[in-house]
């Protein structure tokens, strides 16, 4: 390049800078007078920049997506085999493979990514981020053992480099692989592997306290996933304390600690959203212990600090976050009988998975926005409706755990409509679909309790004993006490049923100092009226009539609430049952079913998971009678760690 070139060059490159960062900025301007750049005919590294800087303001500052594209592939093609290029060679690449991602075009970002990874071998920094954005690839495609050979690769290379703190990262992060795939063995020992690198070989203590979070994260959702509520709770108050002091007032920030080397200018995620992050997993944890209330404050502590990024700087993974935590708040409601906050949470989750980019988060949790719907409209007494929710759930699922659960849901079901076939059937598909998923204590309790429901229907009492006394030694044995309260309550039915006042007395009352405490609704309402029989049954009038009190209070409470919900507009989603979900719809515009005084309600209790339970009370004059069933489920928050790796 010529003097005169170089002056126009370097003017040309000026102005554009000029026109960028004017106030507001001059994109149009800017683009011209890089594209001015191509009349002098530039040498190969002068091009292939000029690409990429044209590529990053497009995608920056455009929707012009296409010539975004164009542009990047061209630098990628002119910078490929230039030698001693890396910033620009190993950007392009990086920047043109996320592109690809984003148009659903994996297939093409792929082969972009190996040949750089192949190619900046001699780069760690390079290397290591190239190998970490091609295993978020095929983790999004679900290709998880591709995904897991890839870090571990990063394991193998940082030890040659002796990149630790970076090898801390690879090794979490092919755990979190290892759980997204439920290989319980494989994330102990990768768990077990990292847990001494953190502790005795990372120097730096700022990074040290991020990776702990980042560890104690996994932890706690290993535990949680397994159902182990008791297990978990020492882990879970270690990382409380870790976010504690990362959020400290005196604690650097982000900038100060990760940009100090190349090697270490990784991170999992910011604090802020760490912050965020822990909240969530300790509501997960509440609810599985069967805690709603606390389960419940902690969600809308973590949507508040959610909406509080959203106004600084709106990343994509705060609605990821925000899903799961509406998810949990509705599972929340339903165990409290609040149907009419659930449905416009429903519907609010439906509306941040129809704003996100490329329906991406529809496509990611459209099966849990069914099962919701299903549970729902279960407690609104529409059974056909709940059955297509739930067939739709399993139809869409890849998840084994939230397809078993929404078959324990229909068994319920066609046990609640009599269809004693279709639950033969189910119950036999459940039996194998157990032994084949995770040991979950929370999913198997639920299997048993299901069984000793049918059991009880059946007027099998003994059997129905023997099932709820395998529920009841799994759900002690981890505080799972929404399954506990479920249980007892149930057992104190069958005594009832056999005439045996003494031990129906003794499962009924802890089941109602457990229900009271959760709070839950249902199983209050069950244990009132099983109360107001034994009372009668022992000729104590004061007591019968308190319980009978305490039974129509509940009744009023939920049908009140019932009535209430119907009249949403947002019931109709309970007509959605494929493709994307209707848009909001005036309440005149609207032809929904109308519940019966019928009251039939699910409950939940677990980690992002649901839990069924059926309640039918017909009040009549002076005398109410009602069946209750219930269950418990667990499911780790797979869609967070499928969607989440470096930022």
């Amino acid at each position: 390049m010529t003097s005169s070139q170089d002056a126009c060059y370097i003017s040309l490159l000026g102005l554009a800078e000029y026109f960028r960062t004017s106030t507001p900025p001059d994109i149009k301007k800017c683009i011209q007078c890089l594209q001015a750049l191509f009349t002098f005919k530039p040498p190969l590294k002068v091009e292939a920049r000029t690409h990429l800087q044209l590529g990053q303001i497009l995608m920056a500052y455009t929707k012009n997506t296409d010539l975004a594209k164009n542009h990047l592939e061209q630098a990628w093609i002119l910078s490929e085999n230039i030698n001693n290029f890396d910033d620009v060679k190993f950007d392009t690449a990086s920047l043109l493979a996320q592109l690809y991602q984003q148009q659903d075009q994996s297939s093409l970002a792929k082969p972009v990514l190996r040949k750089a990874i192949e190619l900046s071998q001699h780069n760690v920094y390079w290397h290591c981020k190239l190998l970490f954005q091609l295993a978020q690839t095929h983790a999004t495609d679900k290709e998880y053992t591709l995904a897991s050979e890839l870090l571990a690769v990063g394991v193998e290379s940082t030890d040659e480099s002796n990149a630790t703190y970076l090898k801390s990262l690879f090794l979490l992060s092919r755990a979190m692989i290892m759980m997204i795939e439920r290989k319980t063995n494989d994330v102990l020992a990768i768990l077990n592997q990292a847990s001494p690198i953190i502790d005795h070989a990372i120097q730096n203590v700022h990074l040290k306290e991020y990776l702990k979070v980042f560890f104690y994260v996994l932890q706690v959702c290993h535990y949680l996933q397994l159902g182990q509520v008791k297990t978990v709770k020492t882990s879970l108050k270690l990382l409380q304390q870790s976010i504690q002091t990362i959020i400290a007032p005196n604690w650097p920030s982000d900038e100060q600690i990760f940009g100090q080397n190349n090697t270490e200018m990784f991170m999992w995620l910011p604090k802020e959203q760490l912050y965020v992050l822990v909240y969530l997993v300790t509501v997960s944890h509440s609810m599985m212990a069967g805690y709603m209330d606390k389960a419940q404050k902690y969600t809308e502590k973590a949507l508040t600090q959610i909406e509080k990024l959203k106004s600084q700087e709106n990343k994509p993974i705060l609605a990821v976050f925000q899903i799961i935590l509406l998810e949990h708040i509705i599972m929340c409601r339903l165990v409290m009988g609040n149907k009419s906050l659930a449905i416009k949470e429903i519907a609010l989750a439906k509306d941040v998975c129809l704003s996100s980019s490329h329906k991406f988060l529809l496509k990611k949790h459209a099966p849990q926005l069914h099962c919701l719907l299903g549970l729902y409209a279960m407690s609104t007494s529409l059974f056909e409706h709940a059955e297509k929710q739930f067939y739709a759930c399993i139809q869409e699922t890849t998840e084994r755990e939230l397809k078993l659960f929404a078959n324990l849901n229909l068994a319920i079901v066609y046990l609640r409509t009599k269809r004693e076939q279709d639950l033969r059937n189910i119950l036999e598909q459940i039996q194998q679909e157990n032994s084949q998923c995770s040991n979950s204590q929370a999913l198997m309790g639920s299997f048993y309790y299901v069984q000793g429901l049918n059991a009880f229907h059946k007027s099998s009492f003994h059997e129905a004993k023997r099932f709820l006394r395998e529920t009841l030694k799994m759900a002690n044995a981890e505080d799972l006490n929404r399954l506990t309260s479920c249980s007892l309550v149930l057992l104190s039915h069958v005594f009832l049923s056999i005439g045996n006042s003494k031990e129906s007395m003794n499962m009924v009352t802890p089941a109602m100092q457990l229900a009271s405490k959760i709070p839950d609704i249902h199983v209050q309402l069950w244990g009132s009226a099983i109360l107001k029989d034994l009372h009668r049954m022992l000729k104590e009038p004061t007591q019968e009539i308190e319980a009978y009190n305490n039974h129509v209070n509940f009744s009023q409470n939920l049908i009140a609430d019932q009535l209430k919900c119907t009249k949403f507009p947002e019931h109709a989603l309970i007509n959605w049952f494929q493709g994307d979900p209707p848009l909001p719809m005036l309440s005149q515009d609207l032809l929904v079913p109308q519940a019966t005084a019928t009251i039939v309600t699910p409950v939940a209790s677990g980690s992002g998971g649901m839990s069924p339970l059926v309640v039918q009370q017909q009040q009549q004059q002076q005398q109410q009678q009602q069946q209750q069933t219930g269950g418990t489920y667990v499911r780790l928050p797979g869609t967070l760690n499928q969607q989440v790796m470096f930022q």
